[in-house]
């Protein structure tokens, strides 16, 4: 087994891109953008994740066994927040008990 070595450039690039997306994160929490905040951090939080994996995890330079691992747990992760999500939208919200 072959052991890949990054430059220095591709580290730098990235270290750039999830400073800009920490950024974009903090920008976006102040503009109300309402229903749309959440769906917007998530965007964001799923472009840096896939940064750190690819890049840092060395993800693109293994085998395809584990490419195979990543996209499953990814595919777990879409499963369990549209279960969420789908329970989120379909209660009602009462004022019941509130004051």
């Amino acid at each position: 087994m072959t052991h890949h070595i990054e430059p220095v450039k591709t580290y730098a690039a990235v270290f750039i891109a999830l400073l800009v997306l920490v950024g974009a994160t903090v920008a976006i929490a102040e503009v109300d953008l309402g229903e749309w905040n959440i769906i917007a951090a998530l965007v964001i939080a799923f472009i840096k994740t896939i940064l750190v994996v690819w890049f840092f995890m060395h993800v693109r330079h293994t085998g395809a066994l584990t490419r195979l691992f990543v996209v499953g747990g990814l595919f777990w992760l879409a499963i369990f927040f549209t279960l969420v999500f789908s329970d989120y939208i379909t209660r009602t919200w009462s004022t019941y008990g509130r004051t």
